[in-house]
């Protein structure tokens, strides 16, 4: 039988907690998002990087009326830690084409304001809109249905 003394037990729970505690659904709206004339790109367990450092991005990205396209790419924050900088890659063989790659290249003030380096936020390529920011995971954002365009 296992016998852990209280204050190592907080320890490790407390150095365990932090790992799984931060991930969790992220949303950017570009051109004013999905259902607003733009395009949604959604991160599933996606916990936004530490300051100077990448992750990667993996999810789906809602545009048109309804296509779902399949989005994978990294994601990065400057040193400064105040802007986010995403490169998605998204694939749809009904929507783009057969073995077209779509690429969008979106830099957001990290915390979803407008006073860092890239202000409102902007999206460069496949589906660029006039701006880009971080917006709520709404049911309807998260809802993947099991058949799309």
């Amino acid at each position: 039988m296992f016998r852990f003394k209280t204050p190592h037990l907080l320890l490790l729970l407390g150095l365990i907690a932090p790992v799984f505690s931060n991930a969790a659904d992220y949303c950017i709206a570009v051109g004013g998002g999905f259902g607003n004339g733009g395009s949604s790109f959604i991160g599933t367990d996606f916990a936004v990087p530490a300051a100077g450092s990448c992750a990667p991005w993996a999810g789906f990205t809602k545009t048109a009326s309804s296509v779902i396209l399949m989005t994978t790419g990294s994601a990065c924050t400057s040193s400064t830690g105040g802007v986010l900088t995403l490169s998605a890659f998204s694939t749809d063989p009904e929507y783009f084409g057969a073995g077209t790659i779509a690429s969008d290249y979106i830099q957001l003030c990290k915390n979803g304001g407008t006073s860092c380096a890239v202000g409102a936020g902007s999206d460069q390529g496949s589906l660029s809109g006039s701006s880009a920011a971080s917006e709520r995971c709404t049911t309807a954002l998260l809802t993947l249905p099991p058949t799309h365009d």
